[in-house]
């Protein structure tokens, strides 16, 4: 299951909080073996067949099936530029190391 860094869940949080219920959503835009290119926009609801997780936080992400599954061992986190702008990273779940798991809602 995709895992958030705390600063991912605090950035989500803040991009999402002037609506209730609303979360990060990804979808697949094109998939390789390999790799994929990933659509990420803030959504006021899931779609009917995503995977909705959250933190306790109060952070939501809604993953696309495709996205579910590319993203399943896979850390997101966020980190600020040198403008300041917020650049979120997808990076693969270091082994034995606890992130902030995301909860399947």
């Amino acid at each position: 299951m995709l895992a958030l860094t705390d600063a991912a869940a605090e950035a989500i949080s803040a991009l999402t909080a002037q609506e209730e219920g609303a979360g990060l959503r990804f979808a697949v835009q094109e998939e390789s073996e390999e790799e994929a290119q990933l659509a990420l926009s803030v959504v006021a609801a899931p779609e009917q067949e995503d995977q909705v997780l959250g933190t306790e936080g109060g952070a939501r992400v809604f993953l696309d099936n495709q996205a579910a599954t590319f993203l399943d061992d896979k850390v997101l986190d966020v980190q600020q530029d040198d403008e300041g702008q917020l650049n979120f990273a997808v990076m693969q779940q270091p082994e034995g190391e606890e992130q902030e798991q995301g909860q399947q809602q």
